[in-house]
């Protein structure tokens, strides 16, 4: 392995850890843990002396500190920054390698780096806006899908065509979009703490066809001031529920069917070992969700949710990337 991909693959790990633990700050209600940015109540670190948590407590006074949710909120900051740097050593040494390396993505990983810490930042000072919140995650399992398609350009071995696939191009971009549309759902579902809008299956309780709201569950609620716990009606919540629960039905259909015919119509392992893992992590994040709902969010099981929800559009996003890409191609 070459300096440059063991780097690529380390930053590829430590996103990994940023979206597991960026789920963890936010299933824990940390994301105002610290209610500014980059710093925490004016300091880099979380205050802990009393003369400083004086001051934190007079800065921002509607906004006590508590210190574990501090700490949730600082170590995904850290790690995210950390991140960053290594997204930057990639773009330096993409260029500056004796070894020729693809440059395009990553070129376009430090920009969405980038944009991604604003983000960050936006979520602290919209007080966890919505639509930012689901940019943020949006924007994470992004940089986790690319990094992977990076990986893969410097993975020459793996990159093999196979022209009796090419007649599931088009049923391999629905079934990738129809994931990312469910992605968003979910995003939507947590950004509106809306995940426990329907506690009974298999959609919702009793009589949910005549609560639903679409026009405000989809509504971007923007003016409040405020929107930590949701600013939803109980009804709205429910609709956004619902549909990413009838969203999760769809995907499981149409991925498993994609993943099944791209299995049988594979020649090399390297494509039916892809199809196995997208039916695997499809059927794992299924089931997962399936337990949000009975076991009423357990922590665990939420943040896994989330993570194996990134895997399973990095897995669509790497097998579309394989159906298309001729070899020798990269830039």
């Amino acid at each position: 392995m070459t300096r440059h991909k063991w780097l690529v693959s380390v930053t590829l790990l430590l996103t990994m850890v940023v979206i597991i633990y960026g789920a963890f700050t936010r299933l824990t209600d940390a994301g105002l843990g610290c209610p500014d940015w980059p710093g925490c109540y004016g300091f880099l670190k979380v205050p802990e002396k009393p003369e400083s948590i004086a001051l934190a407590a007079q800065a921002f006074p509607d906004r006590p500190l508590e210190p574990h949710k501090a700490w949730n909120e600082m170590i995904h900051r850290y790690l995210a920054g950390t991140l960053g740097l290594l997204i930057a050593a990639i773009f330096m040494s993409s260029f500056f390698s004796k070894v020729r390396q693809p440059r395009t993505l990553p070129i376009v990983l430090l920009l969405l780096v980038i944009f991604q810490a604003a983000l960050g930042a936006w979520t602290v000072t919209m007080s966890l806006l919505p639509i930012v919140v689901l940019a943020h995650l949006l924007g994470g399992f992004t940089l986790y899908c690319l990094l992977a398609l990076y990986w893969m350009q410097l993975s020459p071995g793996l990159r093999q065509t196979e022209p009796a696939l090419n007649s599931l191009k088009p049923l391999a971009i629905v079934a990738a979009l129809v994931v990312m549309i469910q992605i968003g759902l979910g995003g939507w579902t947590a950004a509106n703490y809306a995940a426990l809008a329907c506690i009974e299956l298999p959609v919702c309780e009793a009589g949910w066809l005549s609560r639903l709201a679409l026009d405000e569950a989809f509504d971007l609620h923007l003016g409040y001031s405020d929107y930590e716990y949701g600013v939803m009606s109980a009804e709205a919540r429910q609709t956004v529920h619902v549909f990413h629960r009838l969203g999760a039905f769809i995907t499981l259909g149409i991925v498993s069917w994609f993943a099944v015919l791209l299995y049988k119509r594979a020649q090399t392992k390297v494509m039916q070992n892809f199809a196995l893992a997208m039916g695997g992590v499809l059927l794992l994040q299924f089931i997962l969700g399936l337990l949000n709902v009975v076991l009423h969010l357990p922590l665990v099981n939420a943040v896994a949710h989330n993570f194996v929800g990134a895997n399973l559009l990095m897995i669509m996003i790497v097998v579309v990337y394989q159906l298309y890409r001729p070899v020798g191609k990269e830039a």
